[in-house]
């Protein structure tokens, strides 16, 4: 009978912790958070979701994110840049640090892209500091 009770009475302590395990992790303040959203309201052009499904758009586009991706260099902004390609044509957008990023990524996408167009539309972030 002690043998049940004590079982029964760890059961519930567990169960009444299991909650506070549970629970999410606070939300990261605004000023860390990788989110350009706001950047990106009022865009012309294609945009992500407009990536075009067929094979070989699909293959270069993931081509030239590995070529991105690859070069540690880069920003985490930079690894994250956009990469759309519909009927051949690449388009490139997103915030980066500096504008030698921007000219870097455009240099990789060139290159993986061969005869490809390749219009960049990277935007410079501003600086944190700057205010």
């Amino acid at each position: 009978m002690a043998n049940k009770l004590a079982t029964a009475l760890g059961c519930m302590v567990l169960a009444a912790g299991i909650p506070a395990f549970a629970q999410k992790s606070p939300t990261p303040p605004e000023s860390t958070r990788p989110d350009n959203s706001r950047a990106n309201k009022g865009d012309t052009g294609p945009t992500a979701d407009q990536q075009s499904e067929s094979k070989e758009d699909r293959a270069l586009a993931k081509q030239i994110r590995d070529a991105i991706t690859s070069d540690k260099s880069l920003s985490t902004y930079a690894h994250n840049v956009k990469v759309i390609v519909q009927n051949g044509v690449v388009t490139l957008k997103g915030p980066v640090n500096s504008e030698s990023e921007k000219m870097a990524i455009e240099s990789r996408a060139k290159s993986a892209a061969g005869k490809a167009q390749v219009e960049n539309e990277i935007t410079i972030a501003p600086s944190k500091t700057s205010k």
